[in-house]
Parts: C-alpha cells; sequence; structure tokens
C-alpha cells in the first residue's frame, strides 16, 4: 500500500534523506525510528506530498504521489509533527472543517465525527479554542483529523508526543484497533512506542536506512535497543553501511 524507492531529498548542500526505500502493506504498523534530525519527518513530508523529492519516487494506494496526488492523498490520513491547526477555531470547528474538506456528508458524516470524537476523548474541550488547549488536547485534535475520512493510509509523526501514559496507552489502543485494514507508519524516537505497537520496524540516521526487522530483532542481528540507549552504535553501524558502499573510504 506504500512503496518508497530510492527517496532522496537535499537542501542546499545538505542531504536530508539519501537513497532510502521501503515498502508498508496492509495490517502492518511500521515503526519509523531515530534519533532526533535522522531524517524521519523529512521522509514523512514526502511520502504525504508536503514535500517534494529531489529523487526517487512515493507510491500509495497505487497512485504516484508526484504524478497523482489529489488521489494519493485521498488514501491517507497524516498527522504531522507538532499538529499544526487553526487556533481560532474550536475543536469542533476545525473537526466540522476537516470534514467539509474530506467530503463527508450526511448519516456518515455525523457518525464519523462521532465516533472520532469519542475514540480519542475530545467531548469535553469540543467548543474550546484550539489554541486555549493543552498540547495533550491539541495532539488528540490532530489524530481526530488524521483518521475522521477512515483512510487505508496513515502516516502519523510522533502520536503520542505531549501526552501523559494514560492518553498514550489510549492512543496505542486505537492504533492497535485500526491496524488490522490499514498500513500505518508511525515516527517515534521511543523504543517503547514500537514494541507496544509496531509489527516491523526501521531505523534511520544521518538520511539513511540502517536497519530494518521485526521490534525485538533487526534481520543483521543488531537490537534496536541496543542501537537506541547508545547512539554511538548507530554511528558505527552508518559508517560500516558507508564503508561498504564506498571501500575507498575506509582509511
Amino acid at each position: 500500500m506504500i512503496e518508497i524507492r530510492n527517496l532522496v531529498k537535499r537542501f542546499g548542500p545538505l542531504v536530508a534523506v539519501n537513497d532510502v526505500s521501503f515498502s508498508v502493506t496492509r495490517g502492518e504498523v511500521l515503526g519509523f525510528l531515530g534519533p532526533n534530525g535522522a531524517g524521519k519527518s523529512t521522509t514523512m513530508k514526502m511520502i504525504t506530498g508536503f514535500l517534494a523529492p529531489t529523487a526517487g519516487r512515493v507510491s500509495v494506494c497505487g497512485a504516484d504521489v508526484a504524478q497523482a496526488p489529489l488521489a494519493a492523498k485521498r488514501q491517507i490520513g497524516y498527522l504531522p509533527e507538532g499538529a499544526p491547526a487553526y487556533p481560532d477555531m474550536t475543536a469542533a470547528g476545525f473537526l466540522d472543517f476537516v470534514a467539509d474538506i474530506r467530503g463527508l456528508k450526511g448519516v456518515k458524516r455525523r457518525e464519523r465525527l462521532d465516533q472520532v470524537i469519542a475514540s480519542v476523548h475530545l467531548e469535553a474541550v469540543l467548543d474550546q479554542p484550539i489554541d486555549t488547549l493543552s498540547k495533550g488536547f491539541k495532539r488528540r485534535v490532530g489524530l481526530a483529523q488524521a483518521i475522521l475520512h477512515d483512510p487505508p493510509v496513515l502516516i502519523l509523526d510522533e502520536p503520542t508526543d505531549g501526552l501523559d501514559p494514560n492518553q498514550k496507552h489510549e492512543v496505542r489502543e486505537l492504533i492497535r484497533a485500526m491496524a488490522a485494514d490499514k498500513a500505518i507508519i508511525i515516527s517515534t524516537h521511543i523504543l517503547e512506542e514500537v514494541e507496544a505497537v509496531c509489527s516491523r520496524a526501521v531505523i534511520i540516521a544521518h538520511g539513511r536506512l540502517l536497519a530494518e526487522g521485526r521490534p525485538d530483532e533487526t534481520e543483521s542481528g543488531w537490537r534496536f535497543g541496543d542501537l537506541l540507549a547508545a547512539p554511538g552504535r548507530l554511528d558505527a553501524l552508518f559508517r560500516e553501511i558507508t564503508t561498504n558502499a564506498h571501500p575507498e573510504r575506509a582509511a
């Protein structure tokens, strides 16, 4: 459902994403792991069409994001970093606005609004301006708009950022409940998040894909816990990959 091939993003001399390829099938929750500045958010912005890649391609449910952006974006629910929203709108007004944008009408519209509001527990703040909400409630409003149209693909950038432990548990349960018939990518730097909800994980650092496998162990034998607990090992693995790709740099 998500195909990413040889994705590259340059900002002037900076290579933020460097030849990244992976895929996600229906029923998978992919953990996208890496330290801050690794290239996670940039990759997600290219998957959703918010950034154009310098090279490479992204396909969502068979639609090329560059060639058929509207067809691809109809299939995507996106929770971006920071969950931006219109601060002067109330939570209810913002979700009504998103329902309009997504073309929801009639009974289906009302059912989806009711279901989503209940699932992320927004009832108490529906009439408050978004600017007055706590960080946790803002994050929940962002999650609600991402899932409102029941998309087959979800791209969630740090979905539990700013939530308290109970709220994190609720969001993880919600993701698990949705996972069976969707393809989901979750960006995080928290190993616990991957262990809680993900069926597979990849590690990115310095814009390069370093390892891929199950949350307990990568195909190369590097344990995700070891890598994240000791960032130096991420650097060592990156140097190993770079040296294998460019033997002339070994010295």
